[in-house]
């Protein structure tokens, strides 16, 4: 018991490395996991104080500890057993697939990510592309601190998401329901600690199906504020889309007690939507499987940031927000609304009312009416179609701007003292028309 022992160096140093590691991981890590998360609760105290609707626990939860807590509901086994006696599977299969699922749906919030990095990357993205324009009335003053909210909203552009960001920086960090899109490493990986969730839009799989509704349940009862756009995608034509009642009927179906579950639709708008050539094209082709190339978007980033330090940047015109007239989920069924369907038709119409007039869509609609026209002639009838309710989106300076910028892009040119669409650009005209169509003809249909 007393005898010496030879051993190699590297088989020496190797026990050492896992003495070491065993040594953190019951003594040291354990004292270091305690100090940050004591640290972590404070600052999360801290910020509550000055946030609308506090950060709820459920997205303070470890990852790890939701995913069990979701594989192991009652709903979850049920459809797991389920789906083993109708595949004719092993129910341990059966239920890895759900795992799968799970891992795949939870995020991983990180509010030091969130509130450190992201409110500032997206008010200086936002800023840096954009003058943005906010019309907010105070219709979140009167909802109810402890209520389960919903940002609902149309969807227009990618930007979209870090537009809300930066404009609801002040109310609570929002959980996105993000589309199959942002699946890629290390996008997906930011994402999830910025509170967002994957959903697949197209997948047809009860199991999955079953799995992502308990979780969005479970974060609707746990009064996580939320965000989602009931179109389900990005508008292919540029008008509103009719909306799609799943993720509307997972938050309804939630079981909230006295909770109230409050809907804020929000109406955005853009000069210029990024993707405005590749989403035409996609409606052209008549698929919604399209994605842009990372090196183009690479390249676009680059030269924006090149253009920014010589100082001849210049912004796409105007991004502007509108906050519409929130809906509680308890007054609809107290008047008597039943079903996603009527929510989602009472949500897109408060969405449409909300949308706000930019000089881009005013322009294209005149010149898509009224043909080619003088530079003062077009000034008087966007101003005429706008009287009322688009004041600020028909100022002189405003569709000077607009007009420079649909001229510089080679989507109009002037001819003979008269502005007319260059020939091919008709759609991408169209394209920004719609997304104020419902307003300016209001017998008119959404988009299908």
């Amino acid at each position: 018991m007393t005898g010496s022992v030879t051993l190699p160096t590297w088989l020496f140093l190797l026990i050492l490395a896992f003495a070491g590691v065993t040594f953190a991981s019951h003594f040291l890590f354990p004292s270091v996991r305690w100090f940050f998360r004591r640290r972590l609760e404070r600052a999360v105290a801290r910020l509550n104080d000055r946030l609308e609707w506090p950060i709820r626990p459920f997205k303070l939860a470890e990852r790890h500890d939701t995913i069990q807590r979701l594989i192991y509901d009652p709903e979850v086994s049920r459809a797991v057993v389920d789906t083993a006696e109708t595949e004719g599977v092993p129910e341990n299969v059966a239920f890895e697939r759900a795992r799968r699922y799970a891992r795949e749906i939870v995020p991983a919030f990180s509010a030091s990510l969130y509130f450190g990095l992201a409110i500032r990357l997206a008010r200086w993205v936002s800023g840096t592309l954009y003058a943005v324009r906010v019309e907010r009335a105070e219709v979140t003053a009167g909802i109810d601190p402890e209520a389960t909210v919903v940002f609902v909203m149309n969807h227009r552009s990618n930007m979209d998401y870090v537009l809300l960001t930066h404009i609801v920086a002040g109310t609570s960090p929002l959980a996105y329901a993000v589309g199959e899109w942002a699946r890629v490493w290390p996008v997906s990986r930011l994402i999830r600690a910025l509170g967002g969730y994957f959903i697949r839009r197209r997948e047809g799989d009860r199991l999955y199906r079953r799995v992502l509704a308990r979780y969005v349940r479970l974060a609707t009862e746990g009064g996580v504020t939320q965000a989602i756009y009931p179109e389900g995608g990005l508008s292919l034509t540029g008008g509103l889309r009719r909306a799609k009642v799943g993720l509307l009927k997972y938050i309804a179906d939630a079981d909230t007690g006295d909770r109230d579950v409050v809907f804020v639709p929000v109406g955005l708008n853009y000069d210029r939507v990024l993707e405005d050539r590749l989403l035409v094209s996609a409606a052209d082709t008549g698929t919604r499987r399209f994605r842009a190339r990372p090196g183009v978007i690479a390249a676009f980033v680059a030269r924006q940031l090149w253009l920014k330090a010589r100082g001849r940047h210049r912004r796409f015109g105007e991004a502007a927000v509108r906050f519409g007239e929130p809906l509680s989920l308890a007054g609809f069924r107290a008047a008597g609304g039943a079903g996603a369907e009527a929510l989602g038709e009472t949500l897109m119409a408060r969405i449409g009312a909300a949308v706000p007039a930019v000089p881009v869509p005013l322009v294209a609609q005149v010149m898509l009416c009224d043909g080619p026209l003088p530079r003062g002639e077009l000034g008087l009838r966007v101003r005429a179609l706008a009287a009322g309710w688009a004041d600020d989106a028909a100022a002189d300076e405003a569709l000077d701007q607009a007009l420079d910028q649909l001229t510089a892009r080679r989507i109009v040119a002037e001819t003979d003292g008269r502005l007319a669409a260059v020939p091919g650009q008709e759609p991408l005209l169209a394209f920004y028309a719609r997304s104020l169509a419902h307003r300016l003809l209001p017998n008119a249909a959404v988009a299908q």
